[in-house]
């Protein structure tokens, strides 16, 4: 018998609380994103947060743990082997990651790639290597405009991303370009996580912006994860922010496409005033591409803020018979070396007006405790294949 009749699972992208067991092996040594973004600014006010327990999953210099926080508070471990957005979201819905995707972030694409992917779009390719989006921008936008050329570049992420000015370049013609650059990297040499379509606006250095018009193209998840289970159980899955590229739209019935992470809070109160029965899954993806890869802990402690006080907005909204789960899908600790994602556990904050209990769980081994417990809730069985294990008898 379920137990809440609605659950929304809000990730805050990248926000890590420690390293791993493993994470030497991926260069990642002492990283904590959210430790040392409290350590890096002089004030960090998150008092709903605060109340939840998330101060009581590593020490923070600007916020203190309380005894008896309002909800169950764990962390999760990835089981998968990597550190990418994708693995980590596919992670939480029940796949195990054992092989991770292309990155091509030392040597830029290989040329065969791109002398195919200059034939089929018919733009010849400018940048081919990796970069910060803002500062490729910078670098190639003003020759892009004059010469109608295609600003390619990847990052740390298994990605292939393109450029494109929306008055000069146009935005369906950058998605057909994207469009054959994912059927490119299909191929086993080449495949990347993600295809992303980057328009800006702008004529000039110092004025080019990226717009919300971005796409993902992403790859189908390597299996059916709790989302496909639920969704053909005939529950509403909610999609807000970037989730439904993530998945490549599979398990989802219904998908808000967010302009911040601000806007995607905003949604998520907005559909928290509504009535459904089933997941909504929220991706506030700002804290990642804005902070954590830029390595600014001011921006990202303000972003926080922020989130903080639309959750409190949202807390007021729940009722007994909701659920609210908080947790990550890696690290990106912006005080740490280079631009790459840290390897590192997230928090898991649970919490319903209706709880009885609270306090500390046991670590899980895996992200997908996340979905397994979103399963057991709605009854649901987890597809072949998938891990987890559910922590919904602890949340009473």
């Amino acid at each position: 018998m379920q137990k809440y009749h609605r659950i929304f699972v809000v990730v805050i992208d990248s926000l890590g609380v420690g390293e791993m067991a493993d994470s030497k092996a991926y260069g990642d040594v002492g990283v904590n994103t959210l430790e040392h973004i409290s350590e890096s600014v002089e004030q960090l006010e998150i008092p709903n947060l605060q109340k939840l327990g998330m101060a009581n999953l590593c020490t923070l210099k600007q916020v203190e743990s309380v005894k008896r926080p309002w909800a169950y508070y764990t962390k999760l471990n990835e089981k998968s082997c990597s550190k990418d957005t994708m693995t980590g979201h596919w992670e939480m819905m029940g796949l195990e990651g054992k092989q991770p995707f292309q990155t091509f972030t030392d040597t830029g694409f290989p040329p065969e790639l791109i002398q195919e992917l200059e034939k089929r779009t018919g733009h010849k390719v400018i940048g081919n290597k990796s970069a910060s989006g803002t500062e490729i921008l910078e670098e190639l936008a003003e020759e892009e405009i004059a010469t109608g050329h295609m600003i390619v570049y990847t990052s740390a992420d298994s990605v292939l991303q393109i450029c494109g000015n929306e008055e000069t370049f146009d935005l369906e013609e950058l998605y057909r370009c994207c469009e054959i650059a994912r059927e490119i990297t299909m191929k086993d040499e080449w495949k990347v996580g993600r295809v992303i379509a980057r328009p800006y606006v702008g004529k000039r250095r110092g004025e080019f912006k990226r717009t919300s018009n971005r796409h993902d193209y992403a790859l189908k998840p390597s299996g059916k994860t709790a989302l496909d289970a639920l969704k053909e159980a005939g529950l509403d899955v909610i999609s807000i922010g970037k989730i439904k590229d993530i998945f490549d739209g599979e398990g989802i019935t219904r998908a808000l496409k967010s302009k911040s992470s601000v806007h995607g809070m905003e949604q998520t109160i907005e559909v928290a005033k509504e009535e459904f029965h089933g997941l909504c899954f929220v991706n506030l993806v700002d804290f990642d591409a804005l902070w954590g890869h830029r390595r600014d802990p001011a921006g990202y402690a303000q972003e926080i803020e922020k989130f903080d006080r639309n959750l409190g907005v949202l807390m007021e909204l729940l009722k007994g018979d909701d659920l609210l789960i908080i947790t990550a899908d890696h690290g990106n600790d912006p005080t740490y070396t280079g631009t790459d994602h840290t390897r590192e556990k997230v928090p898991f904050l649970a919490w319903s007006p209706s709880m009885q209990g609270s306090g500390a769980l046991p670590e899980a081994d895996t992200f997908a405790a996340v979905g397994a417990t979103v399963a057991d809730n709605f009854g649901v069985a987890m597809p072949e294949g998938t891990i987890g294990a559910s922590l919904l008898r602890e949340l009473v």
